[in-house]
């Protein structure tokens, strides 16, 4: 038998996504993790007929799960909340689900002074998720940390595998490794970065950039560090800047329903459809809003995702929205003084060797959310959607950015170490293999270029393919040199180094 958040989706038939760990009863002595259950003893159960039993009890043993929540609360009867709280007026769970009750219906449990006491009671246990600073309710001493607004915030959880990726620290790791970097070596292995952030966004996107477009966003990825804070003309100058059609470019937040399609025909083609437009651009307040400033208090990769996703999930715009979330993460970066003036991490670059577990991250909320509409096909590029959700609009408003956080510090850590580390790396051995033949023979430097690259590229050896065509001016000797210092500067590098 389901308890706690389980029971209630179920019983009440809510919209919110299924909760990540189902509490179920079990012959069990205490409450313990066994599986993806969360097993509770069978002397804890709730009563069967009280929503808001399940409520204080999930509350409680599983944590905040805000759709659930506030769809929840939405339902429970407001003499119901305040009998419970007139009971026990410093129990922390109540109070919490009395704040959030009112947050939910946009009205208050009651007037004047709640008589609220105990000990300020955080909604997200600092413990189980990643938190922003309190802002304190002395209404009902309850601080809101939440990763967002109480109108739109996404859930963190910690996990083994979350903890272990922050522990790492590759944004520190990264501004290491570039301060010990030649000035001229640097600059190369950085204009590269930005350059394959650019063509690997679009290319996402399956977009070929022509050359003034690829120009266009480079210098966009250049004035992420001016820290211009999120606002609705920023982000339109943003997306006039990114998309080639005029007719595509936005004035405003869009005011027509937007959606995602697939390979396939008609309604099963949609794959995804965002908030309506009249939400969409409510939920872009509260997103810029956290993004302007609890964002610059939380952790700097784990902040980026929340803004990233978010913006994607919202798609405040009819095109373009792919590549301004992946933007946001360089913006969010910025913002907080992760990355010094210059410094870039390309992870689009890193996102392209991944976009099957791009996609899932995306899909682990596009898809039961593309369930809460219900898509009639019209006409060629026509649809009809009925929503089908709860009228608060709960799982579009709070929803776990878990695992898009967790792929997005994979995503920076391949990036330093596969994108970044081995550029400067490959430029290291470029210059000494150049150095080394330019010292003997007297060659054209574009071809001494050319032929170094491919000696690299492949193995150290010169293909006879570019042996042919540049035979007529480059020496047999020369083109044995190039190999022999490509070979070299490619087994040094294989070679383990000795502390």
């Amino acid at each position: 038998m389901r308890v706690g958040y389980a029971h209630l989706q179920v019983s009440l038939g809510l919209a919110a996504f299924s909760p990540p760990q189902p509490a179920e009863l079990r012959p069990v002595t205490r409450v313990e993790q066994m599986g993806d259950v969360l097993a509770i003893p069978t002397r804890m159960t709730p009563a069967a007929e009280s929503p808001l039993s399940h409520l204080l009890f999930a509350l409680k043993h599983e944590g905040t799960d805000l759709p659930i929540v506030m769809e929840t609360l939405a339902r429970i009867p407001a003499d119901q909340l305040l009998a419970t709280f007139q009971r026990t007026p410093n129990g922390s769970y109540i109070r919490v689900a009395c704040y959030l009750w009112e947050v939910a219906n946009g009205s208050l449990l009651m007037d004047g002074p709640t008589g609220a006491g105990g000990r300020w009671a955080p909604v997200f246990d600092p413990a189980r998720y990643h938190t922003a600073p309190m802002e304190r309710h002395s209404r009902w001493r309850v601080g809101w940390n939440g990763l967002g607004t109480p109108r739109f915030c996404a859930t963190v959880r910690r996990t083994p595998v979350l903890d272990a990726l922050i522990a790492a620290d590759t944004l520190q790791r990264a501004r290491d490794y570039v301060e010990g970097l030649d000035g001229m070596l640097l600059d190369r292995a950085l204009a590269w970065a930005y350059l394959h952030e650019t063509r690997d966004s679009f290319a996402i996107e399956r977009e070929v950039p022509a050359e003034d477009r690829q120009r266009a966003f480079v210098a966009l990825l250049h004035q992420a560090h001016a820290r211009e804070p999120l606002s609705e003309a920023y982000l339109v100058a943003l997306q006039q800047a990114t998309v080639a059609n005029p007719l595509d470019r936005a004035a405003t937040f869009r005011h027509e329903q937007n959606w995602l399609q697939g390979p396939l025909r008609g309604s099963a083609g949609v794959t995804y459809v965002p908030p309506p437009p009249a939400l969409a651009r409510e939920l872009m307040e509260s997103l810029m809003t956290f993004a302007n400033n609890r964002a610059l208090q939380v952790q700097p990769l784990v902040a980026a995702a929340v803004v990233s996703f978010g913006f994607v999930f919202l798609h405040p715009f009819m095109d373009g929205n792919g590549r301004l979330s992946r933007f946001l993460i360089h913006h969010t970066l910025c913002r907080t003084g992760a990355l010094r003036d210059g410094l870039i991490l390309p992870v689009s670059v890193a996102i392209k060797t991944q976009e099957r577990e791009y996609l899932r991250a995306l899909e682990g909320f596009s898809r039961p959310a593309r369930a809460r509409w219900n898509v009639t096909w019209l006409d060629e590029a026509q649809y009809a959607f009925d929503y089908r959700g709860d009228r608060g609009h709960a799982f579009y408003r709070y929803w776990d950015a878990t695992a898009c956080v967790e792929f997005l510090l994979r995503m920076a850590e391949e990036s330093l170490e596969r994108g970044l580390r081995q550029e400067a790396e490959y430029l290291q051995r470029y210059d000494r293999v150049v150095r080394a033949v330019g010292e003997r023979h007297d060659v054209r430097n574009s071809d001494l270029a050319t032929l170094v690259v491919s000696a690299l590229d492949n193995g150290g050896r010169v293909s006879q393919r570019r042996r042919d065509q540049f035979g007529d001016r480059v020496p047999p000797i020369v083109f044995d040199a190039i190999e022999a210092a490509a070979a070299a500067a490619l087994a040094a590098d294989a070679t383990p180094h000795r502390p």
